[in-house]
């Protein structure tokens, strides 16, 4: 029980450092430094970008919860799962905390009307893409052996299935 509470605490601060800034704090500054809403966005476009920043959200929590119940740690390498992740959004993705953020930023900027965010977006998936192929990968594949090679075969890393 004391292993699932530090889990648990440790994914919280982790959401908040991490989803947290990207999805929270950094587009607001984008917003603020180089963002200007755009007049006449179609309402569609902004219950669209609603519901993608609760879909996002509902997701990251999932991801979350299932490092602490299914994986018995955090996202953070510092205190790493336990156990290969592959419930809940894992089933569907191999990245689903970042295609999350993503979609929350997307989201962001269709419901606020700041095309800056689009930018943002993508320039955080190129990020996050960059550093699961060179390190988050890698380091998977010597902790779990067989078992990830299995699961990375088996599901797709940036776009779900159906």
């Amino acid at each position: 029980m004391h292993r699932t509470r530090v889990a648990a605490a440790g994914s919280v601060a982790f959401l908040l450092a991490g989803p947290g800034l990207e999805a929270g704090v950094g587009p607001w500054l984008l917003v603020r430094i180089a963002g200007s809403e755009v007049d006449g966005w179609p309402a569609v476009l902004r219950v669209v970008g609603a519901l993608l920043i609760v879909v996002g959200l509902a997701v990251l929590l999932d991801v979350f919860f299932r490092f602490v119940r299914d994986g018995a740690g955090t996202p953070s390498p510092a205190a790493p799962a336990q156990r290969l992740l592959a419930r809940g959004a894992f089933a569907h993705l191999r990245h689903p905390m970042y295609v999350a953020t993503a979609t929350v930023i997307v989201g962001e900027a269709l419901a606020l009307a700041q095309p800056v965010l689009l930018a943002g977006a993508l320039a955080y998936l190129t990020a996050m893409a960059t550093l699961s192929h060179a390190v988050e990968e890698p380091r998977l594949a010597r902790r779990f052996g067989a078992e990830y090679d299995a699961y990375r075969r088996a599901v797709p890393g940036w776009w779900p299935r159906r």
